[in-house]
C-alpha cells in the first residue's frame, strides 16, 4: 500500500475539479461536488455560538428560534442546498424539532428558523446542518 502525502491536489482539466472512480470501479464522482462547504453545530440557546463549524464567520441571533449562519466564504451562487440535521436539547428533548428556510438564501448568509413539534420556535441546545454547494 502507497501513502500520498501533498498539501494540495491540483486537476489537470480543471484547476478546481478532480474526479474520482467510485467504489464499484467504473463510475467517477467529483471529488469537491461530494463535500460539505459548510457545516455547524450550534449552540441555540442561551449565548448562541457555533460548538465547531467549517466556513461559519459568525451566527446571529435574529429572535427566538431564528439565526442567520454567516459565511467565511461565500458560496458561488444561492443555489445550495441545507441539510439539516438534528436538533433538540441536552437528552431532555420531548417532541420532534425541524428547521425551515427563515429568508431567501444568499451567497454571504443562511437563515433559519427552529421549530418545534408544534410549529413552537425554540431556541435549543444543539442544533447541527451541513450546507452542500459551490464556493465562490
Amino acid at each position: 500500500m502507497s501513502t500520498i502525502k501533498t498539501n494540495t491536489l491540483t486537476g489537470t482539466t480543471s484547476a478546481g475539479s478532480i474526479n474520482v472512480t467510485g467504489e464499484g470501479g467504473s463510475n467517477t464522482t467529483n471529488l469537491q461536488q461530494g463535500l460539505a462547504k459548510s457545516w455547524c453545530h450550534m449552540q441555540g440557546s442561551g449565548t448562541v455560538t457555533a460548538n465547531d463549524s467549517l466556513n461559519i464567520a459568525s451566527i446571529t441571533d435574529t429572535a427566538l428560534g431564528r439565526y442567520t449562519l454567516n459565511f467565511s466564504t461565500n458560496f458561488g451562487n444561492a443555489n445550495y442546498v441545507c441539510v439539516c440535521g438534528m436538533s433538540g436539547n441536552d437528552g431532555t428533548t420531548t417532541e420532534g424539532r425541524s428547521q425551515m428556510i427563515d429568508d431567501t438564501p444568499a451567497t454571504s448568509q443562511f437563515a433559519f428558523r427552529q421549530i418545534s413539534g408544534t410549529n413552537t420556535a425554540r431556541d435549543d441546545a444543539n442544533i447541527l446542518l451541513a450546507l452542500l454547494g459551490d464556493l465562490s
